[in-house]
């Protein structure tokens, strides 16, 4: 019986470090989500500066009248100038209804083909 208890005592004793490193390896290698949302680089993709790029998200003043589109600036150097524009469009036309942001989606929806058939 002591035998029994002292290979329990060791199989616990070499189960437990490894059940740790399990979890320090998860905790490491999860690096998305809110975490990543926060440390990305935000930029208001409707004011472009003039040597490339665009200014941070956020504006000084909130009695202006041009609404910010805010985007991490990854995806903004991935958008063509024609997504932004229709992105920012969207945005402002959305307004700004009892004082809170309005979500308004960066990509905007493909539209659906029409079922009709042509005739011959």
């Amino acid at each position: 019986m002591a035998e029994e208890l002292q290979k329990f005592t060791c199989l616990a004793a070499l189960i437990k470090p490894m059940r740790m490193r399990r979890r320090e390896r998860s905790v490491a290698k999860y690096s998305g989500g809110l975490r990543k949302w926060f440390k990305e680089r935000w930029v208001d993709i409707s004011r472009p500066k003039k040597g490339g790029g665009y200014k941070p998200c956020g504006r000084g003043q909130a009695g202006s009248k041009k609404y910010p589109k805010c985007v991490p600036a990854a995806k903004a150097a991935r958008m063509t100038k024609a997504q932004i524009r229709s992105a920012v469009r969207r945005k402002r036309a959305a307004g700004n209804p009892g004082g809170k942001p309005t979500y308004v989606s960066t990509y905007a929806r493909k539209r659906k083909k029409s079922g009709r058939k042509k005739k011959r």
